[in-house]
């Protein structure tokens, strides 16, 4: 498992002031990593990665016989951060039958007739199952707070679209949120923070490789001249929103498998950490089991 202590550092704790720049966006989070050095760090990822991804395969068999709670794991990033690479990794050895993973992009016209949780509402996972979404609704006050023009679209009623319009989508959020964990949602949120250098030098290997190119859009580079503007709406938003029941953590994403293996120790120990248990058999279910058995075995 990853050090508590590093872990703590990348939550967003719940009412605390954020600010994205002291948040490392490397692998050498502490002085104890650091001296350490890349290869060993980068090393115990790996074994770390490695077991996480055996025990959530063994965690997540468990959350579907118990058939209580639901898992929704959330990611947001700026583009280029590593959001499909690391559900890729993370979830790869998990059955696909009990994970379901949703994309969030440009709104339909369908989508727009509903209020700005719905089209996420009916992608929630049911119990027994993990739902990992790809952008959320927290775009909702990302890249629409960012081009509030976006508002337009949304036909609202008649109102002001200052500092209280926003506070009270974090406010609809928090309780949307609150909701799902009364009933028995578990929700993880993950901020993959890569730096303006990294987004640089990926978005040129996109550039640069043949196989890649299908990855770049002209809209990457166009958003990527509003870094500042984001970076100050992802601070309010996760600063509003990390609670103790829905926390956010801070992923430093510049080396991919640091991120994969800080996300894959989150969600594989929030899941363990549940009261999970098998069906219990009745004793008339027993008997009906001991006659099948009987029954198959006088074959």
């Amino acid at each position: 498992m990853i050090n508590p202590d590093i872990l703590k550092q990348l939550l967003v704790a719940p009412g605390k002031k954020l600010r994205l720049k002291d948040h490392d966006t490397g692998w050498a989070q502490t002085k104890e990593l650091k001296e350490l050095g890349k290869d060993e760090v980068k090393a115990q990822a790996r074994v770390i990665l490695d077991q996480n991804l055996a025990d959530l395969a063994e965690a997540q068999d468990l959350l579907y016989a118990d058939d209580r709670y639901s898992v929704l794991v959330v990611f947001q990033a700026m583009d280029a951060a590593g959001k499909d690479g690391t559900i890729k990794h993370v979830m790869s050895g998990v059955n696909p039958q009990g994970c379901q993973v949703s994309n969030f992009k440009k709104p339909s016209s369908e989508d727009l007739e509903h209020d700005f949780l719905w089209r996420c509402t009916k992608c929630l996972p049911e119990r027994g199952h993990i739902g990992i979404f790809n952008r959320s609704y927290y775009e909702e006050v990302l890249v629409v707070k960012v081009h509030p023009e976006l508002l337009d679209s949304q036909r609202l009623p008649p109102g002001k679209r200052g500092k209280a319009f926003w506070t009270k989508r974090y406010e609809d959020i928090n309780s949307f949120e609150k909701h799902l964990v009364r009933n028995g949602t578990v929700i993880l949120k993950f901020f993959l923070h890569v730096s303006k250098e990294e987004q640089k030098r990926r978005f040129l290997d996109r550039l640069e490789r043949p196989e890649k190119n299908w990855k770049f859009s002209a809209s990457d580079l166009s958003e990527r001249a509003f870094w500042d503007e984001y970076m100050d709406a992802y601070e309010a938003a996760l600063e509003a929103t990390s609670t103790k029941s829905a926390p956010w953590y801070v992923i430093p994403a510049d080396n991919k498998w640091a991120a994969r293996s800080v996300v894959a120790d989150v969600l594989t120990t929030k899941i363990r950490s549940l009261d999970l248990q098998y069906p219990v058999v009745s004793e008339e279910q027993r008997k009906k089991l001991e006659e099948a058995r009987r029954g198959l075995m006088a074959e």
